[in-house]
């Protein structure tokens, strides 16, 4: 199963706001495209995107997947949290981050999630997620950029995490250093859901 991005209504995006959320990517995609002088053709080129797609995200009727709001942030020169997570105080050393704020990114077919809790400002991505696995369900994500690495803490069940072929399986307790820019994905073959948190550090490559 691909990787999809779920704007759904739950406990960390309120009822309703949904709509507001894709908005917003709306709106700041668009905002940034402009700004650095990008047609829409130039900008899907270098995101390696269809034009269509980005046509579609730009005017609130698409809900991109994680793999393509990388890569729009990354061909940006942002992180995936400044196209999804409200602003925070301009020359703050310290920002906290509210629940309300966290934004559910994936759904799985029976009820799985993966949320953003947390993300730097671009270009350089330094993001936590909160992810849940139920029975059966398994998440595939594309390659990300050069020097990408993952920590992976498993809290509970078993994730079978696959990295350019390798499979390994992780189990609750354990935190895996993972290497994820090539192919990967995350899944869960046993009875138990698995839960984990991830932080993603993905070092900007320059323009």
């Amino acid at each position: 199963m691909t990787e999809k991005v779920n704007i759904a209504s739950n406990s960390h995006n309120e009822p309703n706001a949904d709509e507001a959320l894709t908005m917003t990517m709306a709106q700041r995609i668009c905002a940034l495209r402009k700004a650095q002088d990008f047609t829409f053709d130039e900008l899907a080129r270098r995101a390696g995107v269809s034009k269509g797609t980005l046509v579609q995200i730009e005017q609130g009727r698409a809900n991109p997947s994680i793999s393509t709001l990388c890569r729009l942030a990354a061909t940006l020169g942002v992180s995936v949290a400044d196209l999804v997570a409200p602003a925070g105080p301009a020359n703050s050393r310290v920002r906290l981050v509210s629940e309300s704020e966290a934004r559910m990114l994936w759904t799985g077919p029976h009820g799985g999630s993966a949320v953003l809790l947390a993300g730097t400002a671009g270009p350089d991505m330094l993001e936590v997620w909160q992810w849940e696995l139920k029975p059966g369900e398994r998440f595939e994500a594309n390659r990300h950029g050069r020097g990408t690495r993952e920590l992976i803490h498993v809290t509970r069940g078993t994730l079978l995490l696959e990295i350019a072929g390798e499979c390994t399986a992780v189990a609750a307790g354990t935190t895996a250093i993972a290497q994820t820019d090539h192919s990967h994905s995350y899944s869960n073959p046993g009875r138990p859901a698995v839960q984990f948190f991830m932080t993603v550090h993905e070092p900007s490559t320059g323009p």
